[in-house]
């Protein structure tokens, strides 16, 4: 099978990506709410349910190991091997990428899932421990050598880049519409003329809508809960935000609220954030290869996402930068 290198194309059929959390680490942490995903159909998310835990740690034991002498080769790898734990920058308040079950305090999410098959990939054992993160410490926690990894939905940018290092993109987000679920006259960015729309105070909310949708009216929130409350109660007909945290607050609430369109504005790319000038970005990037080429990729995505707000069309991996 060859490797998945495609951009996603997030159409209304296709794509509705990732979510995250109790504090949004959108990539460029301009935004903050309580989760991540991505843009889904207009009635797709109806039919939104809780994460199968059973599949989901099916698949993490089911994960593959590399060979030792893959990992000898691989300063950065045999280090967390002889550790015995991956450590990772993280959160374990993100509804589809990385929550903490209130049942088995176990960790699960997309980004979790993918944290957990690096671990087993290198350890023979999907042993974890996440120290969490916000963005204003993602990069402290690399450099200081708290953690090995930061899966985080963590933008990757150049001002970043200049002091980490970044394996993938694994994921692509960029800018949904959340509405009320009997909502039926907004389908798109175009349809928001004229309408009320609300964004995050302080995130670039307003200059997305003034550009996309420059007819609408903008009123700004502090949180995305108290937007999301407003959208139930129908004093906004709409709230642009990161696709990601569209697709958690529908996932949380699949009956009161929807996504529609397509997403829209420039690229969100999300990588693993590594120790700057370390050998691990070639040796996670293969891996991350290996795992959409055999299809624990669209497995993991498919539980942690797809299934949990509706959306049967699996997206295809963005291309890997080398």
């Amino acid at each position: 099978m060859t490797v998945l290198t495609r951009r996603p194309k997030l159409a209304v059929s296709a794509i509705a990506l990732i979510a995250s959390m109790g504090l949004l680490l959108s990539g460029c942490g301009s935004q903050s709410g309580n989760d991540t995903g991505t843009s889904a159909s207009g009635d797709s998310t109806s039919t939104g349910k809780a994460l199968d835990t059973a599949a989901y740690d099916k698949l993490i034991a089911a994960g593959s190991a590399a060979s030792a002498s893959d990992v000898s080769a691989n300063a950065w790898a045999s280090a967390v091997k002889k550790a015995g734990v991956l450590k990772v920058g993280g959160t374990k308040t993100s509804t589809l990428f990385s929550l903490q079950s209130p049942d088995d305090n176990k960790v699960r999410g997309f980004d979790a899932g993918l944290s957990q098959l690096l671990a087993r990939y290198i350890i023979g054992d999907a042993k974890t421990e996440i120290s969490v993160v916000d963005s204003s410490t993602r990069e402290t926690v690399l450099q200081n050598g708290t953690v090995d990894s930061v899966f985080a939905t963590y933008s990757i940018t150049d001002s970043r880049k200049e002091k980490v290092d970044f394996a993938g993109p694994y994921y692509v987000s960029h800018q949904g519409i959340l509405v009320k679920s009997t909502t039926n006259d907004i389908s798109s960015v175009k349809d928001l003329a004229g309408k009320k729309v609300g964004v995050q105070a302080g995130s670039t909310g307003r200059q997305i809508v003034e550009k996309y949708a420059p007819k609408a009216t903008v009123q700004e929130f502090q949180t995305d809960a108290e937007i999301v409350q407003a959208i139930k109660q129908g004093r906004l007909d709409a709230y642009v935000v990161d696709q990601s945290l569209v697709l958690g607050d529908v996932a949380r609430d699949p009956k009161s609220l929807k996504s529609v369109g397509d997403g829209f504005g420039t690229e969100d790319p999300y990588g693993i954030g590594l120790p700057k000038g370390s050998d691990a970005v070639a040796f996670v990037n293969a891996w991350l290869k290996k795992i959409e080429e055999d299809g624990t990729w669209a497995k993991l995505w498919t539980i942690t996402i797809g299934d949990r707000t509706g959306v049967t069309d699996v997206p295809t991996p963005p291309t890997i930068d080398e």
